[in-house]
């Protein structure tokens, strides 16, 4: 089994400004390598993509480094680089000079914190974005459904860019609602060169007394849109601890995924990352 989608952080060493509030206090402590093992371990996950949480080249080489000092638990990273950057490729090209920079397997910036909700639309990133299909790399969509217009025309006009959207575009699971977030999931699966994780679903719903019928429209909706060919499981841990455990959140993901058979359940439990994230 292969986790597509988790964080470490360090709050002894690094400032995180999305984590400032009472509601996140409970994550707001360091999470390392050690603690990624013991839970890994638990839930028979094998594999992992660690993924950035600030917008700082300094924590993707960390964490490049964090991957090849795992002993192969930390397959994949995907990091940070100002895509609106002139010398973007060189960038990526010099991350990948460091100690686990073959570890590097895609790049993502928090799109959702944009004001702009055509941020993805600026030419100055659409270059970037073809530097990361140059490099060969992935490039992670974290975005809100207001800009997932702006997505999917940059998926559809970058299309030999491997896309991976982050948590299913945070459906609005605690309201129940899903309009208009399926129509425009189901116009974005409609590129082929995007994927989607399912994955930070429960921190979409009440924190506390969520059920696994709560998720159940949003997992079909990525399902049928996507093809299990195209979604990969991720814990989003530790900021499912929020809401749930790790161990809960792999038993909600086998539920929501126990009508497929078993070789697409396989297919969103490792093979998918693999294959996007082009893992070894």
């Amino acid at each position: 089994m292969i986790d597509a989608h988790h964080h470490l952080w360090d709050t002894t060493r690094r400032e995180y400004g999305w984590m400032a509030g009472d509601a996140l206090a409970p994550i707001r402590r360091p999470y390392r390598l050690d603690d990624l093992r013991r839970e890994t371990a638990a839930a028979g996950v094998t594999a992992t993509v660690l993924v950035q949480t600030v917008g700082d080249e300094g924590e993707t080489a960390e964490f490049l480094e964090t991957a090849a000092g795992s002993d192969g638990l930390v397959a994949g990273v995907v990091g940070w680089v100002d895509l609106t950057a002139p010398d973007v490729a060189e960038r990526l090209a010099k991350l990948r000079e460091l100690p686990g920079g073959d570890r590097l397997a895609g790049v993502r910036h928090q799109v959702q914190d944009e004001p702009d909700p055509d941020w993805l639309s600026r030419p100055d990133v659409r270059r970037g974005l073809r530097a990361v299909e140059e490099a060969g790399l992935a490039c992670d969509l974290l975005v809100l459904v207001p800009q997932l217009p702006a997505a999917r025309a940059a998926v559809r006009e970058t299309p030999g860019l491997r896309f991976v959207l982050d948590h299913a575009a945070k459906p609005p699971v605690a309201s129940g609602r899903t309009d208009p977030w399926d129509a425009e999931i189901a116009a974005l699966a409609a590129s082929p060169n995007v994927a989607c994780k399912l994955s930070g679903l429960v921190t979409e719903a009440s924190w506390t007394d969520w059920e696994t019928p709560h998720f159940t429209p949003y997992a079909d909706r990525v399902l049928q849109s996507f093809g299990p060919g195209r979604v990969m499981f991720g814990s989003d841990w530790p900021v499912c601890e929020l809401a749930a455990s790790y161990g809960q959140v792999v038993g909600l993901a086998r539920e929501l995924v126990s009508g497929l058979s078993e070789a697409e359940r396989a297919r969103v439990f490792a093979g998918s990352a693999r294959e996007w994230y082009g893992l070894s």
